[in-house]
Formats: structure tokens, sequence, C-alpha cells
């Protein structure tokens, strides 16, 4: 594997296909784990008596900006997995509910989480997309991305706590485990062949998060009972803070409420601000601006 540039798409030759680090690898890409055959759940924490839960919603009002269409006439082979005209999944909303939304706590826990779950997250490059679109890992774990395309592509991460990655990938094939040693919220992914083909990894120092699904739920389960502050990150919209306690045996109920006009919010990565907060139009001219 070697680094590439821009959109050079020559000097593939079989040494990609032998497993090579990554070129830019290190703090932890040297685990070299082979893809397991489908995606993995964030690992469970170590048991707790009487454990909690936290059930949630991320809620969506108004009309949602459209996302932007994807030509892929120049890639048949992904154009072909799609049965409408592909779009970018930046803004993903069914039935009044947000997709895509990374869901972590904050504050509020104490005493061991776990450790380091031995099964890599699996990144999927399907129809020349991401599957899934935001995904979450515990430090140190590995992130494997599968190339189910048979088509070159190159992931390319960008994190600012970690040390960056890219890999070129000339077929059907997976990556060794890369691996992210520092909590970041969140990691850019990108591949260069394919400029609309975005992703992004949510690191967190316990196992403790969730990315709401179809219909905007999210589940974070096994916690001792106690108070605690979530946090919701959304590439649109920006971040949201919630307080909420729960006792043993019991299952406290959340939402997160977003809408139209948080529309056109930069986000920025690793620090992103509250849309609800007194400075959020100063943190967005100065995020436009940057």
């Amino acid at each position: 594997m070697f680094e590439r540039n821009g959109s050079t798409r020559s000097l593939i030759t079989s040494v990609l296909v032998l497993g090579v680090a990554a070129c830019g690898g290190g703090d932890g890409t040297e685990q070299q784990t082979e893809a397991p055959s489908g995606e993995t759940e964030a690992a469970a924490p170590v048991a707790v008596e009487n454990p909690a839960t936290i059930a949630g919603v991320i809620n969506f009002t108004g009309t949602p900006p459209a996302n932007d269409p994807i030509d892929m006439s120049e890639e048949q082979a992904c154009a072909e997995k799609h049965s409408e005209t592909p779009t970018r999944q930046t803004v993903v909303v069914n039935d009044g509910k947000l997709k895509n939304v990374f869901v972590r706590i904050t504050e509020g826990l104490t005493g061991a989480t776990g450790g380091t779950p031995t099964e890599p997250v699996v990144v999927d490059q399907d129809g020349c997309v991401y599957i899934p679109h935001v995904v979450g890992v515990v430090a140190g774990q590995g992130v494997v991305f599968k190339n189910s395309d048979g088509l070159l592509h190159n992931v390319k991460a960008t994190p600012s706590n970690n040390r960056p990655f890219n890999i070129s990938q000339p077929g059907d094939m997976s990556s060794p485990a890369q691996t992210f040693n520092a909590a970041e919220v969140m990691i850019p992914v990108e591949c260069n062949v394919h400029g609309w083909m975005q992703s992004y990894i949510g690191v967190v120092e316990h196992p403790y998060f969730a990315v709401s699904g179809d219909d905007g739920s999210f589940t974070i389960a096994n916690l001792p009972a106690g108070t605690y502050t979530l946090e919701t990150w959304h590439e649109q919209y920006g971040t949201q803070t919630q307080q909420i306690t729960v006792g043993p045996n019991e299952t406290a109920e959340v939402t997160f409420d977003y809408d139209a006009s948080m529309a056109g919010a930069h986000v920025p990565l690793g620090t992103p601000f509250d849309p609800h907060g007194d400075h959020a139009a100063d943190s967005r001219v100065a995020s436009a601006t940057h």
C-alpha cells in the first residue's frame, strides 16, 4: 500500500494486495486483522448489577434540506447497485426522525467500563458509498474497510488527535484493521477516487455510545444507575447535550430535537458547537470563514 495524492490512479501494483501497512499508518495500525463476515456492534461493558438503559429518539421538524445527487455515470458498476439516483447522506430524515446522529455519554461514568473489543468494526464500500455513514468505536478497537465494489477505492482518514492514514484498494478486498488510540469525535473519512464518498468515525474511551438508526432511535444499555450527560453530534447540525438520571433496572427515555432552521451550519470536527447556544450564530460565521 502506498499513499495516494489527488486523483493519481496509476502505479497500483500487486503489493497492494499483500497487505503492506498503510502509508501514513501508525499509532495502532500495526494490527493486521482480517475483516469478519459482517459489521460488529459496539462491545458491551463489564457486567453491571441491576443495569440501567437509556433509550432515545432524535426528532426532526420542518422540511429537511435536499441532499446533493451523485453522478455515478462513470462508475456503472456502482450506479447499477442503486434503484434510484444516489444522493449524499448528509441529512437523512424518515418520518420526522433523524438518522446518523452519534450519541455518547460525556459525564457521569465512574469505575471500570471494560476493555478494548477484540473484534473490529467493518465499514463497507458498496455502491460507491460508505456503509455505515457514521460509526463508533472504542479507542484501540480495529476498523476494517471492506471493498465490495470490485473497483478502485481509496480510504483517507484525517483525524486531529490520531495519526492519519491513506489506503488504496484496487478491488474486492479488505484492509488490515486500522486503530485510533485517542478519543476523537469525529474523524472524517473520504475517498480520493470518488469525491462524494464521505463517512465519520467517533472514537470514545468507553462503550457507552450509539448511532441513531433509520427511525431516529438509539439505545445505550448495561449502564450503572446514575446521572449522566448525553451529547449528540450531527455533521450538519452540530451538538446538543442533555442530562438524564436512570435507576437500577430502569429504562430512561430521552429525546433530542433538531429542526430545519439549523441547516447550513458548518460543524467543526473535534470541537462541534451547540446550535442552541447563545453564540451559535457567531460560531457559524467563524466556521464559515475559517
